[in-house]
């Protein structure tokens, strides 16, 4: 991966005109990160094409290669990553696993630990120390793992100790109850080892609301597609997993992210014109797949055309006619938050996003983040108790200002949003982008061409 240094503030582009632009976006973070546990959990190689890579990603390949487990990148394809399991599937203990700020990382590998051979230590950024943890970790304590804080419990730095012998084949499956109304990450990292457990998995959430749903299915949906039999039972909000030998396929084709692409399709509303991505899947497990829904009630134009075979999302929208949403649940898609609030600044009515409480456990505090942006350039929002209220106002009373990132990918891909209609934005640390779209700056650059 090559690394930019960009100006800091980097001074965001304002769009002089309608776009027509097509945009070509990396693989899915969320079925990038999933698939290599996954690989990592089987007993032969597995080639991943079109992995993003990414911050993110190099973390979690990362930390297999601390718990032993190979990935090679491919000389000439760097997207084409080949993982090969440890031979006797046990992984490493007595090693040290750095999560930086990736949730997917420091949600999803502390399940390993329960397969180590010895105790893992992780530990990872500053920011990553405000992001809740405890409720995986709960549900490993449950699973006869030991866990012990360095600093506050629940949170990182942290070391897992294995059990001394996991439950026998012999026994009903493991129980494990959590509350994970914080993430819906919680569920996904336990879902993924319950395989692995002799004895399966009964998981049960206990919180009154389930996070991102979607992105549960995804996890019940690739556990499933490496042949294990996962079933979830939504209403009683109780997931199970049969013991099973996980492989995926011997080739996996990674989706494009369509969380990153709402940046760039949500432009078109802010400057008016087209923009298009193409490999856009008839059917996925992403909750991005809800995006193209969100954008046609804001009042853009979304079609679907092909082209050589390839399938795009095309949407089209004319500058100054954007319809605001009234209240407006969230729930299922959460992670398109900042990007649906850039375009609602500029909205003829008020919306009120809700169903994204746990947004306050991310990166940043991304409702107070997104309050604090939206009023810095003279917008109006406000804090709800499960979202946000973001209210128009008109267009020539907002102004230019340097933006904070908080080290959010998103907030920053945010700020650039709003920049395409408000001279004199900024971005602190754009580079953060890196997290998911390594190359965001001369992606959002070609996009205004």
């Amino acid at each position: 991966m090559s690394e930019t240094n960009y100006p800091n503030p980097w001074p965001a582009p304002t769009a002089s005109g309608p776009l027509d632009a097509t945009v070509t976006i990396p693989g899915s973070k969320s079925l990038s990160n999933r698939y290599l546990i996954l690989a990592a959990l089987g007993f032969r190689p597995v080639t991943l094409v079109g992995l993003l890579r990414s911050r993110d990603t190099e973390l979690m390949m990362g930390a297999l290669a601390a718990l032993g487990v190979r990935c090679d990148v491919d000389p000439n394809v760097e997207t084409t990553v080949t993982v090969t399991p440890p031979a006797n599937g046990r992984f490493h203990g007595d090693v040290d696993v750095y999560c930086g700020l990736a949730g997917t990382v420091m949600r999803f590998v502390p399940g390993l630990a329960l397969f180590a051979d010895g105790p893992v230590r992780f530990d990872g950024d500053e920011q990553a120390y405000a992001r809740p943890m405890k409720p995986v970790l709960d549900g490993l304590e449950q699973l006869g793992a030991t866990v012990d804080y360095h600093g506050e419990t629940g949170r990182l730095p942290f070391t897992i100790t294995p059990p001394a012998e996991l439950p026998s084949a012999d026994d009903d499956a493991a129980h494990v109850a959590i509350d994970s109304s914080g993430s819906s990450q919680f569920i996904s990292g336990l879902l993924l080892i319950g395989s692995r457990l002799p004895g399966g998995l009964e998981l049960a959430h206990t919180g009154e609301k389930t996070p991102s749903l979607p992105h549960i299915r995804m996890t019940v949906a690739d556990v499933n597609g490496a042949g294990g039999r996962a079933l979830a039972d939504e209403d009683a909000r109780v997931w199970t997993v049969a013991p099973a030998d996980l492989q995926l396929p011997e080739r996996v084709v990674v989706e494009p992210d369509l969380s990153n692409a709402a940046p760039f399709l949500g432009a078109a509303l802010i400057a008016g014109g087209t923009v298009r991505v193409p490999h856009w899947p008839v059917e996925t497990t992403q909750p991005g797949g809800l995006l193209p829904g969100y954008l046609e009630r804001m009042g853009a134009t979304v079609s679907f055309p092909e082209h050589d075979g390839v399938r795009y999302c095309e949407v089209t929208a004319e500058r100054g006619t954007i319809r605001g949403l009234g209240d407006f649940d969230l729930t299922a898609a959460g992670e398109i938050a900042p990007s649906l609030a850039a375009i609602l600044v500029f909205a003829d009515a008020p919306t009120r996003m809700i169903g994204i409480g746990h947004l306050r456990g991310h990166e940043t505090n991304r409702l107070e983040a997104l309050v604090n942006e939206i009023r810095r350039i003279g917008g109006e929002a406000r804090e709800l108790p499960d979202g946000i209220e973001i209210a128009p106002v008109p267009c020539d009373t907002l102004h230019g200002a340097v933006m904070e990132s908080y080290a959010d990918h998103r907030m920053a891909t945010f700020a650039a949003m709003i920049g395409l209609a408000v001279p004199g934005v900024s971005v602190v640390n754009v580079a953060t982008t890196r997290k998911t779209l390594p190359d965001f700056v001369g992606m959002w650059t070609g996009m205004l061409g």
